[in-house]
């Protein structure tokens, strides 16, 4: 199904809504929603071949410094999910905006959007830090002023 992005997505995850995602409303509760775009985002990394193992190896690492999500319909149990991620601004030093939609597959219908700005850090000092070439070359690959 062609989804009416409002950005096209550099990555795709999918995700079922299962009755351990449903809240005394009968849908998906709210804290489900970061819970997806975090998986998406995760996702991303290792098509990027950039896993957590590989930061490691690095030193380095992305650290959520804020999100936030606009809900616009609920997700029903059943529901099949396409979670979009793509990466917006950034400084070119230490952080960048990721971007999410989530719709539903049966109908394209937008669920939930939202956007996490994210601060590299040094593993060692677990303090901000520049953030070294293979972020820039997987995350910016048309380069960053």
């Amino acid at each position: 199904m062609d989804y009416s992005w409002s950005h096209p997505p550099a990555h795709t995850l999918t995700q079922t809504v299962t009755a351990e995602h449903i809240d005394v409303l009968g849908h998906a509760n709210n804290c489900e929603y970061p819970k997806w775009m975090e998986a998406a985002a995760w996702s991303h990394c290792q098509a990027l071949e950039l896993p957590f193992e590989r930061w490691q190896q690095i030193g380095f690492a992305w650290v959520a410094r804020h999100t936030e999500v606009d809900y616009w319909w609920p997700a029903m149990q059943g529901d099949e999910l396409v979670i979009g991620t793509w990466i917006g601004d950034t400084d070119g030093r230490l952080s960048m905006t990721r971007h999410y939609e989530i719709v539903r597959a049966s109908d394209g219908k937008r669920l939930a959007s939202g956007h996490t700005r994210w601060v590299c850090i040094n593993l060692s000092s677990q303090k901000p830090a520049r953030m070294p070439a293979e972020f820039k070359a997987a995350f910016f690959p048309q380069g960053v002023e």
